[in-house]
């Protein structure tokens, strides 16, 4: 489930601070080996099962594998993990809609602590 109009998609920061704040909000940095991407996850445990918040971006400058790197940021997207197969994020699938609920106001959190630190091009 993607989440449309968030005010996250298309934020820029540097990489470090980025990482900082997202972690303040319990996202945590998914540190994979490439250069020209970053994850920033959030784990949510329910009854209903385990879901992740998740936040795509992508280097416009410098690399994310040195830690150095300009990120963009993508729409926010709400997956639900099947075991062994991943994270689905599918319109099929069914969210609790207080998971929606405590989703979004997550972002609006995040949001505001980014804004002061958005780079304009």
């Amino acid at each position: 489930m993607y989440f449309e109009n968030s005010g996250i998609e298309n934020t820029v920061a540097e990489q470090k601070l980025l990482t900082e704040i997202m972690a303040k909000h319990g996202f945590v940095f998914a540190e994979q080996y490439d250069y020209e991407r970053a994850t920033f996850d959030k784990k949510i445990i329910l009854k209903e099962g385990t879901y992740y918040l998740r936040i795509f971006g992508a280097a416009i400058e410098g690399d994310v594998g040195v830690g150095n790197a300009i990120i963009q940021l993508k729409k926010p997207v709400l997956g639900k993990h099947y075991y062994p197969h991943g994270v689905e994020y599918g319109d099929d699938e069914n969210f609790p809609n207080h998971l929606v609920k405590a989703s979004v106001n997550d972002l609006i959190a995040l949001k505001e602590d980014l804004k002061p630190f958005e780079i304009h091009a």
